[in-house]
């Protein structure tokens, strides 16, 4: 199977899973679900401390799922170190042959959330895409160890005259992909993405739409309050509330969204959150028929 890095520079579509971690959980429990949808993606992504809780390394967990074959696509947020600290981890990425990454400036921590830690700040986004980039241009000894770098996308209707101004900043970093948040509306995602043609900001960047097989609507509910700017609109939810399987359900407006969003311009490529159940990963995406693993 082709890496992420491969089919992201190829014509295709690229497809991931997010998977759900949480402080409980263990290091078998992550490589069972990773281990599940391996086959039907190109990549595992590898969130750091969603939500201000914090959880298993994206380093860690980088090294153990390359250990088992499984390309990984760790995410680094500003958040949570100083630069010392994030360019240590962008060596250890490095070293264990991590060549994908995703780096964000991360949300605040919610109130309550970690009692007594600070956020901090320390650099921009921009700044940690141009660090990681640099690394790229450095002479190394021992083959390939350049990152594809990515970062994160907020789906919203712009207003007249709005330019992407810090999207592309970051692509003259060095950023070459982006990922949305959860957006289960077609409708705002095609405003989006129509307005960031017109900026050509898809000229620098491949497209990623973050979605998920909704288990339940409480789940729905739960990531707008807790996923920052995530979008699911009220039809959704109340697809979810009226049937009586509401798994499948969800399986199916998933399913049905990808099929739709493929075909907006300008988007390279789905991530699919994990909410619980992996397998619920792999039904959506077999039922979409969008991925071709032939």
């Amino acid at each position: 199977m082709k890496t992420f890095r491969q089919v992201l520079q190829g014509s295709g579509f690229t497809f991931t899973a997010e998977l759900s971690l949480h402080r409980e959980t263990t290091i078998d429990e992550a490589l069972q679900q990773a281990a599940v949808v391996t086959g039907c993606v190109d990549a595992i992504q590898l969130a750091e401390n969603p939500s201000g809780r914090a959880q298993v390394s994206p380093l860690a967990l980088s090294g153990l799922l390359a250990r088992n074959g499984i390309d990984a696509v760790p995410r680094l947020i500003c958040r949570d170190r100083n630069r010392i600290a994030l360019q240590s981890e962008l060596l250890g990425l490095r070293a264990l042959g991590v060549s994908s990454l995703i780096l964000d400036k991360g949300s605040r921590l919610p109130a309550g959330q970690e009692p007594n830690t600070k956020p901090v700040f320390d650099m921009s986004c921009r700044e940690l895409v141009a660090m990681a980039n640099a690394m790229n241009e450095e002479e190394w000894d021992d083959g390939e160890h350049e990152f594809v770098i990515g970062t994160s996308a907020t789906v919203f209707a712009p207003e007249p005259g709005w330019n992407a101004e810090l999207l592309l900043a970051r692509a003259g970093a060095g950023a070459r992909f982006l990922v949305t948040q959860p957006c289960f509306d077609p409708e705002m995602l095609r405003l989006y993405m129509r307005r960031m043609v017109e900026a050509k900001v898809t000229w620098n960047y491949s497209v990623i739409v973050t979605l998920a097989p909704l288990p339940s609507a409480e789940s729905a509910r739960w990531l707008v309050e807790n996923h920052r700017g995530a979008l699911i609109p009220d039809s959704v939810i109340e697809r979810l509330e009226k049937v009586p399987d509401p798994q499948l359900e969800g399986i199916d407006i998933c399913a049905e969204l990808m099929r739709d969003i493929a075909g907006i311009p300008g988007v390279s490529g789905f991530n699919l959150l994990t909410l619980g159940s992996p397998e619920a990963v792999v039904a959506a995406l077999e039922a979409s028929g969008l991925p071709d693993r032939k």
